[in-house]
């Protein structure tokens, strides 16, 4: 499974992309957001708040229950702000 950060939450993770096998307790995206929170501080800071996280699938948007399978892409990323 290939995962992606963008902005400040690759900041806090410390890593724009990550290869992980998936685990086989997780079967959707917010199974896949908890295994991470317990990787380290890090991706627990930056995944605490998903109510300011957009997550894609595959380059589609999703929700959290969002079935997962071995080898998806999942994108997370605060949305984007104009000025």
């Amino acid at each position: 499974m290939r995962i992606m950060y963008f902005a400040w939450m690759r900041e806090h993770i410390g890593a724009s992309l990550e290869q992980i096998d998936k685990p086989d307790h997780v079967t959707t995206v917010a199974d896949l957001i908890s295994h991470l929170r317990g990787v380290s501080a890090g991706h627990a800071l930056a995944l605490s708040n998903m109510e300011v996280v957009r997550v894609a699938v595959n380059q589609n948007y999703t929700s959290l229950d969002a079935p997962l399978n071995d080898q998806d892409e999942v994108a997370f990323f605060p949305p984007v702000t104009g000025g």
